[in-house]
């Protein structure tokens, strides 16, 4: 066994030890089912682990992630998880996050560079990394970024990133019949979803709300 993984399985079991110290009763409510409220869509990047940076316990966050922070509107996978965390488990808060000195949007922004300067691109657009950023590449050749100053390319990318997949999760049969529902219930106890735009700072490690926040009485804003 290599010495990484002893590490993991010997630091998982003083985890497990101590939360059972201080709760012990946690991993057995664990074991009955869960019943998060947010579901965390973030990149894949190892800086932004989401339970952490929000000081969350197993069970608080529904999670899916995947180079920057990408929701494809044919994605089954991305859409399959949307259905399951929003009609199944229950979620109510739908988070779209992405973060500063993202790797992903990086890659975008050379892409769109190279194209201006017929050189050859960071990661081939024949490759499954270059199709899967295929449409954040487009995203970011349609930004006026030269009338911005370099040093702020990437994070106006990072954030343009993250209102585009709100407007995509937005748009889905899950969302939009969440909150079909949510208006037509005229008793007010049909659960509201949310649907939310952050940035995670890398440098200081805080969020950022965007503002773009969208549920029931703002769809058609």
């Amino acid at each position: 066994m290599s010495t990484l993984l002893t590490t993991l399985l010997s630091a998982n079991a003083r985890w497990a030890e101590r939360l059972s110290d201080t709760h012990p009763n946690f991993f057995s409510q664990c074991a009955k089912g869960q019943s998060p409220k947010v579901l965390w869509i973030g990149c894949a990047d190892s800086r932004v682990p989401e339970s952490v940076v929000t000081d969350a316990k197993p069970g608080d966050i529904f999670v899916h992630r995947n180079i920057a922070n990408q929701f494809h509107p044919d994605d089954d996978s991305a859409l399959s998880v949307l259905a399951f965390a929003v009609d199944v488990v229950g979620v109510e808060h739908v988070l779209v996050v992405g973060h500063t000195r993202c790797g992903g949007a990086a890659a975008c922004l050379e892409a769109v560079q190279s194209q201006a300067s017929n050189s050859p691109p960071p990661v081939s657009s024949n490759t499954p990394l270059g199709r899967w950023l295929a449409p954040l590449t487009n995203l970011v050749s349609t930004l006026d970024l030269e009338a911005l100053p370099a040093e702020t390319h990437l994070d106006t990318i990072v954030e343009a990133n993250v209102k585009r997949q709100v407007e995509n999760v937005c748009a889905t049969d899950v969302i939009k019949g969440a909150w079909a529902a949510a208006l037509g219930d005229e008793s007010g106890e049909k659960r509201q979803v949310w649907v939310h735009g952050l940035v995670y700072d890398v440098a200081s490690g805080r969020l950022k709300d965007l503002g773009v926040s969208r549920g029931p009485q703002t769809r058609g804003e």
